[in-house]
């Protein structure tokens, strides 16, 4: 498997033919496609001083599938050869039994090009890079005496779709993708804090390990790290309470991508099961509030050329000035709700049904100094850095623990707190945004989003904000 010559080469599989069964199988449904996929993945993990795993991992198969209204017949196999796919067929084709509907047309073709089709597990030696991994460790135990142990980490692939269309159109998509690690646990007497910080994105490990601007390399990762874990080594307990809060540029989207992403994809809209569902056209931010998914980034983790069922991915608008503008859709549900496909149709693999996903969601800046909406707040918490957190979508209430939190006192950033979680609902958040910062920046490459047991790689991105009111919870009162 790699980057060159038609997939189905080595196959034995037959284009004509398969468009021949793929037409027959849909006969009298909506929609349908046949989608292949090729994958290779490495994982290496340095922990402790030794290199504790290597893993390297390949993988194909297809997926079959048939729409009639609201029901999906699918079938998959990792078997790829004629016997597999007739089998599939078969299973499939009951869906569409006794129905008659009008097929779908084919989405527009892909004309922006987005990443290289490339292989990262190719791009170094492996002696190379376990090489690198030591020196990340040796690099991080060196740099301060109160770090105790460190975890490298590098993990890189490919995957290769091709999706045959109802139409008999084929579109092919080749996706690298990479990401470095480094995780730290600081330590002083008795009391011992962590800190991590990674990157990466839908490029070679070497583009983002030279000076190239972006992230500044592998020695920004490990300084990171230690400066988090640093920072919670002298943390107080988080105060509990309603507070006016600071979100920080970046990472904190993530918080914007569970508590209110979710609620705007189109499947939990259509079943009206989301806190967002019939309210098109309404004020559901604050004003100055605007929300967009963009799966059009160059080399972003959540970027796409084209999604999971052949869409072009798009840059769509769900919020405008705080008023719900858009949902993000799939071929199915776009057609269930009078709508079309934003190129958000997405699947973590050809065993798994594609649904509305989000690529790289993101809240647009305002106009705002940070500086100034910091002094704005006399008593508050300036959130940095946040872990794991859950929503639940049809209230929209969400708990999000806080793993970088500041004091805010008479308008200035204060003593580190530690314990720290933000309780809230997503919709009413959205309307607490009362400042906006001018400072927009996307996360560094590291989101997996999970949804109904499938994971794929998602970005983030926001401005400094300012929500006021919102409920804390902490170790004091």
């Amino acid at each position: 498997m790699g980057e060159g010559g038609d997939m189905l080469d080595s196959y034995g599989l037959d284009k004509d033919e398969l468009r021949r069964l793929l037409a027959d199988t849909i006969q009298g449904a909506d929609d349908g496609e046949l989608f292949f996929e090729q994958t290779q993945s490495e994982s290496l993990i340095f922990d402790n001083g030794r290199l504790r795993s290597s893993a390297f991992d390949t993988g194909q198969g297809f997926g079959m599938r048939a729409i009639a209204g609201d029901l999906a017949g699918y079938a998959h196999s990792g078997e790829m050869d004629m016997g597999a796919v007739r089998r599939a067929a078969e299973s499939v084709r009951n869906v569409s039994k006794g129905y008659s509907g009008v097929l779908a047309g084919s989405p527009p073709r892909a004309n922006h090009k987005l990443y290289e089709a490339l292989n990262p597990v190719d791009d170094m030696a492996l002696g190379a890079k376990i090489a690198l991994l030591e020196e990340i460790d040796a690099y991080t135990r060196d740099k301060d005496p109160r770090v105790r142990q460190v975890t490298a980490s590098l993990a890189g692939g490919w995957r290769r779709v091709a999706i045959l269309r109802a139409s008999g159109e084929w579109v092919e998509d080749f996706r690298p993708l990479v990401r470095l690690n480094v995780s730290v646990v600081v330590g002083e007497g008795t009391r011992q804090e962590t800190g991590s910080h990674g990157f990466g994105g839908r490029n070679s490990y070497e583009f983002y390990l030279q000076d190239n601007g972006l992230e500044g390399g592998w020695q920004n990762a490990a300084d990171e790290a230690i400066r988090q874990a640093l920072v919670n080594l002298e943390a107080v307990a988080a105060p509990a309470g309603e507070l006016d809060v600071v979100l920080g540029p970046g990472w904190p989207g993530v918080l914007l991508h569970e508590a209110v992403g979710h609620g705007l994809e189109g499947d939990f809209n259509r079943r009206k099961s989301s806190a967002f569902s019939e309210l098109m056209g309404q004020q559901v931010a604050a004003k100055g509030v605007t929300v967009v998914d963009d799966g059009t980034l160059n080399g972003k983790r959540g970027s796409l050329q084209i999604d999971d069922e052949g869409t072009p991915t798009q840059r769509t608008t769900l919020i405008e000035d705080g008023v719900l503008v858009g949902y993000m859709q799939d071929r199915q549900n776009a057609r269930l709700m009078g709508s079309t496909s934003t190129g958000n149709g997405r699947r973590q693999s050809y065993a798994h049904l594609p649904m509305p996903r989000m690529t790289n969601t993101i809240m647009e800046a305002g106009d705002h100094d940070p500086e100034e909406i910091l002094k704005s707040v006399k008593n508050g918490l300036y959130a940095v850095n946040f872990g794991g957190g859950q929503v639940d979508i049809t209230s929209g209430k969400f708990v999000f623990s806080c793993t970088e939190a500041y004091l805010i006192e008479d308008g200035k950033v204060g003593a580190p707190v530690k314990g720290a979680t933000l309780i809230g609902n997503g919709p009413e958040a959205m309307k607490r945004i009362s400042m906006i910062g001018n400072d927009m920046e996307l996360d560094t490459g590291i989101g997996t989003c999970g949804k109904q047991g499938q994971g794929v790689p998602v970005g983030v991105g926001q401005p400094t904000l300012r929500l006021d009111g919102i409920t804390v919870g902490g170790t004091k009162a």
